[in-house]
């Protein structure tokens, strides 16, 4: 390498983590907007976000570092080198940052920042008007996104791109319709079956003890304390400033005992992704995970595939019941352990049992394409989503709160994110299967709450990359073959088989 090429590479480098850096303290101010900070200080925060936002893509899209990609590019080309990644995925964000301009990113962060006060008052009043003239803001502003960025076939293409890099909405729609095609009549098939009794879950647990419990499994799986810390939030959600400082957020509810402890599980799964990484990586865009949707095969691997088995309970359920005798004295493990994996339909997404939980992504990806496509307006959504909860769940929600208010993803402006989440659970059945051939007594070693040989095996296998290798990289090269809804059909067929019996539908 010549001198020249090494001062290149460095500089670029240096824009680079200058421009993560900025990103990395805006997050900080949105974490802290989500868990400490006062109300009042909506509007500065607003402007403080604008300000790191739009200073970091100013720096990042300038000319100089356009110069500094072409003149290095042809030195690390295919290569999987440190050097070569950063300069490969420097040069795919840089030439979509471009196209937004300062401006577009700075009424971005402003907007959203309000929209999340905005979103929480009408969560928490059952008024979907005190949103919604924020979220109609929110929306004009993707489709600028959308259009500045630019697209083959859909503008959802280019907003769904962020999230899952390499995917369209028109491959999304076909997992989607292939998935539905086997899925309903398993979903018809268990509402037809008798139903584990589940109502004990819904009495009285103390939010403290629940929260200690909670915290003991997550160093047991173990999440690094020493680099990270959980907290509560409205809506469960995790983020990193660094490989070393990695935040989770979760939400207990008194009558809700599993609510809280599998959101925890869940957002561990990121949190453990984002601790995993390759510390060579640290600074730079490719510490992070590679895609949404795998970053979701993590954390539903840990709140489904791990949390709601019964190897896991078989280690953790007689100390649950001795912290809650008087709800838990008289429930045996196994019918703690079909009662947890109830299917039924349920009108609120992170409520949702595994088996419907994919019907719920659907209803939104359908919803987020007319929106996109100016089709519907802003005031229809309440109406809309009920009629197709309906359809998908045979359920309508009883408020605006349980319905189209229910997530936060629209206030963060995060149109294009929801797919990710069906595409993570398809993921972690591809990711889990492969974990259980090579550690062989993968059972065993969690019914005795042996977690490091998976973590290890996670790490080795898809957190070390970072964004070296895309998702479907990753899958390819663990399994010889490409993102399959097979693995996670049975996956559900032979789990749900088992706790409801035949899963063909009657006739």
């Amino acid at each position: 390498m010549s001198s020249t090429t090494e001062s290149d590479f460095q500089e670029l480098l240096g824009i680079v983590r200058a421009a993560f850096d900025l990103q990395a303290a805006a997050a900080l101010l949105e974490w802290d907007q989500e868990t400490y900070m006062p109300e009042a200080g909506t509007e500065a925060r607003a402007r403080q976000i604008a300000t790191l936002q739009s200073t970091s893509h100013e720096l990042f899209v300038r000319d100089r570092t356009g110069e500094l990609l072409e003149r290095v590019k042809d030195e690390y080309e295919d290569s999987m080198s440190f050097r070569a990644s950063i300069v490969r995925v420097a040069a795919r964000d840089f030439d979509r940052a471009r196209k937004l301009s300062p401006e577009l990113v700075g009424e971005i962060a402003q907007t959203t920042t309000r929209a999340k006060v905005s979103w929480r008052h009408a969560y928490s009043e059952n008024k979907f008007n005190r949103f919604a003239g924020d979220l109609e803001r929110i929306v004009g502003l993707c489709i600028q996104k959308a259009e500045a960025v630019g697209y083959a076939e859909h503008p959802y293409d280019a907003l769904l791109e962020e999230y899952e890099p390499g995917a369209t909405a028109a491959q999304v729609k076909k997992i989607f319709d292939d998935l539905r095609t086997s899925l309903v009549p398993i979903v018809r098939a268990i509402e037809g079956a008798p139903q584990p009794r589940n109502a004990f879950l819904f009495h009285s647990y103390d939010a403290d003890i629940q929260w200690d419990f909670g915290m003991e499994v997550l160093r047991d799986i173990g999440f690094d304390f020493q680099r990270g810390r959980q907290d509560i939030s409205v809506h469960p959600f995790s983020t990193s400033f660094s490989m070393s400082d990695v935040r989770l957020t979760t939400r207990v509810h008194e009558r809700n005992l599993t609510s809280g402890l599998f959101s925890s599980l869940h957002e561990a799964g990121h949190g453990m992704y984002e601790q995993g990484i390759d510390p060579e990586l640290e600074g730079t865009p490719l510490a992070q995970g590679t895609s949404l949707g795998m970053h979701e095969s993590q954390s539903r691997l840990w709140e489904n595939q791990i949390g709601r088995s019964r190897s896991f309970w078989a280690g953790y359920y007689r100390d649950l019941q001795s912290r809650f005798k008087q709800n838990l004295g008289s429930v045996s493990l196994e019918d703690f352990y079909r009662a947890i994996n109830r299917v039924q339909a349920s009108p609120v997404r992170v409520e949702a049992d595994e088996v419907t939980y994919n019907l719920h992504i659907m209803l939104r990806f359908e919803l987020e394409m007319l929106l996109i496509e100016e089709k519907i307006i802003i005031q229809e959504l309440p109406e809309l989503w009920g009629d197709r909860m309906e359809g998908y769940l045979g359920i309508r929600p009883e408020s605006d709160t349980d319905g189209v208010l229910q997530d936060i993803h629209w206030a963060l402006g995060a149109i294009g994110y929801f797919p990710t989440y069906t595409l993570g659970n398809l993921m972690s059945a591809q990711v889990f299967a492969c974990a259980k051939s090579d550690l062989g007594n993968l059972d065993e070693q969690i019914e005795s709450r042996e977690f490091a040989p998976l973590r290890e095996w996670l790490q080795a296998n898809v957190h070390h990359w970072g964004r070296k290798l895309s998702a479907d990289e990753i899958i390819e090269w663990m399994t010889k073959g490409e993102i399959s809804a097979a693995p996670w059909l049975d996956y559900v067929s032979q789990k749900y088989g088992d706790i409801y019996g035949s899963l063909v539908p009657d006739s």
